[in-house]
């Protein structure tokens, strides 16, 4: 284990189980983790198309997977794709579960910054090189929007569209001090000192649904952390929506979320 992590802060995080049925090593100091569940074709598409980008050659690759059904995560197949690392959580929780696996496995390997992209294949991984690049020039996190100059957003259910522009976007930036766009969806990256932090502290298990997404959108920049939003495309399938986010409960359980957020209600206790 390639890491500067204390055994004592370590033993403090609580971590879900899981378990890892590919892992090749580190090769770069970068990684790219990517949360899935069943999402069949659409994570060997957003390979595919990482594949192509020579993704694997800046970053290593590592899948999270919250329990697929659907066969889409043949190891062997995976590695075609240039993935270096599978993770198979088998612990309890949903994404902020999984992210939690894959955020710890990462700092224990000693990466120094991680980016985070569903495996839906909504998001386009043309920008993860200036995730990077943005990482090395010290930013703590980087969201990517598709809302500023730059951006582009295909497709977008019109329900979701008004509800992040005018109701979960502008409630983080009045509550965290900085002025975030597009604050739900999951395509950013992190360094290495801000996951660390004890006044973050995202290893715990009160982040078990999407908490972690809203809480470190609130956190980071009333920590004074560098953060930065950048240009990325989304696009949502026609006749698709492709979430796990149902469509009445669901998105009232993230608007509790939000609420709890901007509350200050994740703070780690003193």
């Amino acid at each position: 284990m390639n890491s500067s992590i204390s055994p004592e802060v370590r033993a403090t995080w609580q971590v879900p189980t899981f378990d890892t049925p590919l892992w090749l090593g580190r090769q770069h100091a970068w990684c790219v983790a990517i949360p899935v569940i069943n999402e069949g074709e659409r994570i060997t598409s957003l390979l595919s198309r990482m594949a192509v980008l020579k993704i694997s050659e800046a970053a290593d690759i590592i899948i999270v997977d919250g329990g697929s059904t659907d066969n889409s995560l043949e190891v062997d197949a995976l590695r075609q794709h240039g993935v270096r690392g599978l993770l198979v959580k088998t612990g309890p929780g949903k994404l902020s579960a999984q992210l939690r696996c894959v955020y710890a496995f990462a700092l224990d390997q000693g990466y120094e910054g991680i980016v985070s992209i569903d495996g839906n294949d909504k998001d386009d991984p043309e920008a993860i090189p200036r995730f990077i690049a943005a990482l090395k020039e010290g930013v703590d996190f980087v969201q990517a929007s598709r809302f500023i100059s730059g951006g582009q957003a295909e497709n977008t259910p019109k329900s979701r569209d008004l509800a992040i522009r005018f109701i979960h976007a502008p409630m983080l930036s009045l509550f965290s001090g900085f002025r975030w766009t597009d604050t739900t969806q999951g395509f950013r990256a992190y360094s290495r000192r801000m996951l660390l932090d004890p006044k973050i502290a995202p290893f715990r298990d009160i982040f078990m649904t999407y908490e972690l997404l809203a809480y470190l959108s609130h956190r980071a920049p009333r920590e004074g952390y560098h953060c930065l939003e950048l240009p990325t495309i989304r696009r949502y399938p026609k006749g698709e929506v492709p979430t796990k986010i149902s469509s009445f409960k669901g998105n009232l359980a993230v608007l509790a979320i939000l609420l709890r957020a901007c509350l200050n209600l994740y703070a780690p206790k003193k």
